[in-house]
């Protein structure tokens, strides 16, 4: 009878052992998937930056060559462009996932956006 609750133990013991084996498994996968999305999220703010200094710098030299205009026209063919520039670095311009990665694949949304604009 002793022998029988030993071996019952082991096996009990053995099934615990997968089970916390397989939630490691899972733990495993899901920090790999955070450190993706965080390295993913730290490339994009590193291209924001970056872009904002070359923004503010060409705002600087354009403010110190030309006096400030007051015509109350915005120049929509600049916006256009800045939305097609951040496509083409690898993000949304469209409502449904704006500002998100494309990870390199194509978006009709923002692919119709963008030729609607051109128009």
């Amino acid at each position: 009878m002793k022998e029988r609750n030993f071996l019952d133990r082991i096996m009990e013991f053995e099934q615990q052992l997968e089970s916390t084996h397989k939630q490691f498994r899972e733990l495993i996968g899901f920090v790999a998937q955070m450190t993706e999305e965080n390295h993913s999220l730290q490339l994009e703010n590193h291209h924001l930056r970056k872009r904002l200094e070359e923004i503010d710098e060409q705002a600087k030299s354009s403010n110190k060559k030309q006096p400030k205009k007051k015509t109350g026209k915005v120049d929509v063919g600049e916006g256009v462009d800045n939305l097609a520039r951040l496509y083409n670095e690898g993000f949304h311009v469209c409502n449904v996932h704006y500002g998100s990665s494309r990870k390199g694949e194509d978006c009709l949304f923002c692919l119709s956006f963008l030729n609607k604009q051109n128009v």
